[in-house]
């Protein structure tokens, strides 16, 4: 295995390290009372302010003209294709030198699995495409992912959202809850229950639609702020009487669960990325804290104590770095999807980010408990990362059952 980073992907990291320095990072700074003070950041809803939105929506339509927005979309789309190890290293180099931006992460890149030119529009019909894709495409327009439901997160085969055909329209009715974004969708990629027998049996039975958002019957009640926050990007979606016509059916009739699954590796790597490379942020931030604050007489980096905390830091990131690597360069050359090893990375990646951020406070006393230096925040965003993506629990189980199976290959 070759670890130099393609000459590509490199010139994609710089080039991206760029756009950000000369587009993002400026109007940040113009915009850092609204974009840095959750007051103004976000309306009594909950909601982003209109003025963030539009933000927001400037940089994703400069990222698509620079070619950096579609960069992980599927060719077939008008995407340009990267794959897996170019998601990694990219995001790993976001979340290094940009850790706590406001205007970067889901803007510059989107998630490859739930908006952008994700691989689930394949299924779209063609002239669905010619209608929807150049808004898509150009982060003019954006969509939400309607799987999750109050009583089915991890076990998505419990949905009970249900559409029943009439004539040649699909009416469904439900609840969807914890979905990203989707209070300034355009679009959901909606999924509902059409065969409950099929359900029942796990083969099939839930289907994926394609609906505008401002359909009659398709309700986003309200926002779910989290870990302290006066707002968030997680939403509860009532679904009422909501007719969608046929044609918008994605894919195949009651084979919505394999839409459901189509793209996620890619965005579980790119999460890892970001993992990574905040992690490195953070250590570097340690680094050079402890060689500046003296405590006892003595610079901090001559307390063996602190030393061990360092090196637990950076062995932690190297493991899980190499790990995500070697999963990544897997997916690019192997037939068969490494289940397996990309549950370890996700689930390795994102607690390993948790107890760097966690030891990194320590190393910085009170200090590092203040909003100022921004650990708090990568510490609460650690602990969010566990959840989305399938929760640490799941990924054990995922990599468990392999193992039983027989799946005891580490290559």
């Amino acid at each position: 295995m070759n670890f130099n980073i393609p000459e590509e992907t490199a010139e994609i990291i710089k080039g991206i390290i760029q756009f950000i320095n000369k587009v993002v990072i400026p109007l940040e700074e113009e915009n850092r009372d609204l974009l840095f003070n959750e007051r103004n950041y976000y309306l009594e809803d909950g909601r982003r302010s209109p003025k963030v939105e539009e933000l927001r929506r400037r940089v994703r339509k400069e990222s698509s003209k620079a070619g950096y927005y579609t960069m992980f979309g599927d060719p077939e789309l008008g995407g340009a294709g990267f794959g897996p190890m170019t998601s990694l290293l990219v995001n790993e180099a976001i979340g290094k030198h940009f850790p706590n931006s406001k205007l970067i992460e889901h803007v510059v890149i989107p998630s490859p699995f739930t908006n952008g030119l994700t691989p689930v529009l394949k299924g779209l019909r063609q002239e669905l495409q010619d209608k929807y894709l150049e808004g898509i495409g150009s982060g003019e327009k954006q969509l939400c992912f309607g799987l999750t439901e109050p009583d089915a997160g991890s076990d998505v085969w419990g949905i009970k959202t249900k559409a029943v055909k009439e004539g040649n329209e699909y009416v469904i009715n439900g609840t969807k809850q914890w979905i990203s974004h989707a209070h300034y969708a355009d679009y959901c990629m909606l999924f509902a229950v059409t065969n409950p027998e099929l359900q029942s049996q796990r083969k099939g039975g839930i289907t994926c639609f394609f609906v505008e958002t401002n359909s009659p019957g398709f309700h986003v009640d309200s926002v779910i702020p989290v870990m302290g926050s006066l707002g968030g990007d997680a939403t509860i979606i009532s679904i009422d009487n909501l007719r969608v016509p046929e044609e918008n059916i994605i894919g195949e009739l009651d084979q919505g669960f394999g839409k459901a699954m189509n793209g996620i590796n890619n965005g579980r790597l790119g999460m890892s990325g970001i993992c990574i490379g905040s992690s490195q942020w953070a250590l570097s931030k340690s680094v050079e804290y402890a060689k500046i604050r003296r405590t006892f007489g003595k610079a901090l980096e001559e307390h063996q104590t602190i030393q061990n905390m360092l090196a637990e830091m950076a062995m932690d990131i190297y493991a899980a770095r190499n790990m995500a690597l070697h999963c990544a360069w897997k997916i690019e050359n192997s037939k068969k999807t490494p289940t397996k090893e990309i549950s370890m990375v996700k689930a390795h990646c994102t607690e390993m980010m948790g107890r760097v951020y966690d030891k990194a406070i320590q190393i910085h006393g009170g200090m590092g408990l203040s909003n100022e230096l921004q650990l708090e925040e990568g510490y609460r965003r650690a602990r969010l990362m566990r959840i989305p993506d399938g929760t640490s629990e799941i990924h054990r189980r995922t990599i468990a059952r392999s193992l039983l199976k027989g799946d005891l290959s580490f290559l």
